[in-house]
């Protein structure tokens, strides 16, 4: 889980505009920091069946989110997918 802190840090960088707390780059960070937290409890924990489908859950819900970010403004999804250092 994201403490207030992280979450706070991840609004305040990636934001569109000061009141923004919901919009679909703020949604796809605070995914992806929380898919590579539990990507690593997966690693110590291999038979954790449980938190793997939450993980494929979330992966699903951040490539949706991505999808529809591309087809609506292509350039904010390039600029995102490098600030995240994900792949294309």
């Amino acid at each position: 889980m994201l403490d207030k802190e992280k979450k706070q840090s991840l609004i305040a960088d990636f934001r569109t505009h000061t009141s923004d707390t919901g919009s679909v780059e703020v949604q796809v960070a605070m995914l992806t920091q929380r898919i590579r937290e539990l990507t690593e409890h997966l690693k110590i924990h291999k038979k954790d069946f449980h938190s793997r489908r939450g993980l494929l859950k979330m992966v699903g819900s951040r490539r949706k989110l991505l999808r529809y970010l591309r087809n609506k403004d292509f350039n904010r999804y390039k600029t995102l997918i490098e600030r995240l250092g994900l792949r294309h």
